[in-house]
């Protein structure tokens, strides 16, 4: 049995080995320089687990995509090569897209193979306007919208959304201090 939940910060050294086998090289890929970083979006970090295996992972992320404005970039998904095939990577699709819809999120891009996003409702139609920080193959750029319209005629470089890094800790924490001490 297949158990899907949100990741912890237990799974992740676990999720690099998973991500590492899935995915060889993906740190040289052009979606790495908008993860790069990052923390993913809140609440749209997931996990597949089966028994006391981590079996799959996947996380979105904030970008803004052009002149479409916020938007969710998703990868990387990886499963265990000894489990694929086996629907986990649907599962975790079909979860991770049905959170970003529950949380009122408005468009996904990614950059996969076309066929096996296609059956999501992925299309490089949708991103025909956009670019990336680096190199793509042009069908595997691919947008779904979670609220229609939302990429409709969007132009313009995808770049890094809601910026959470050094600064942001560093900012929370002087608010902290500042609360503690009054």
């Amino acid at each position: 049995m297949i158990v899907i939940r949100n990741e912890t910060a237990l799974d992740i050294p676990a999720r690099e080995i998973l991500l590492d086998r899935a995915l060889p090289g993906r740190h040289l890929k052009t979606c790495e320089k908008l993860r790069r970083g990052q923390r993913p979006a809140d609440g749209l970090a997931f996990s597949a687990w089966q028994g006391a295996r981590l079996a799959g992972t996947v996380r979105l992320w904030h970008v803004e995509a052009g002149s479409a404005g916020d938007a969710l970039l998703l990868g990387p998904i990886g499963v265990l090569p000894e489990c694929q095939g086996l629907g986990i990577g649907t599962l975790l699709m079909d979860h991770a897209l049905a959170e970003a819809s529950a949380m009122n999120h408005r468009a996904v891009i990614l950059v996969g193979d076309a066929p096996y996003y296609g059956r999501f409702g992925f299309s490089s139609e949708l991103t025909a306007g956009l670019t990336l920080p680096g190199p793509v193959e042009r069908d595997r750029f691919q947008g779904l919208e979670l609220v229609p319209g939302a990429l409709a005629g969007a132009t313009g470089m995808v770049k890094v959304g809601m910026r959470v890094g050094a600064e942001d800790d560093r900012r929370r924490t002087a608010l902290i201090e500042l609360r503690q001490a009054a």
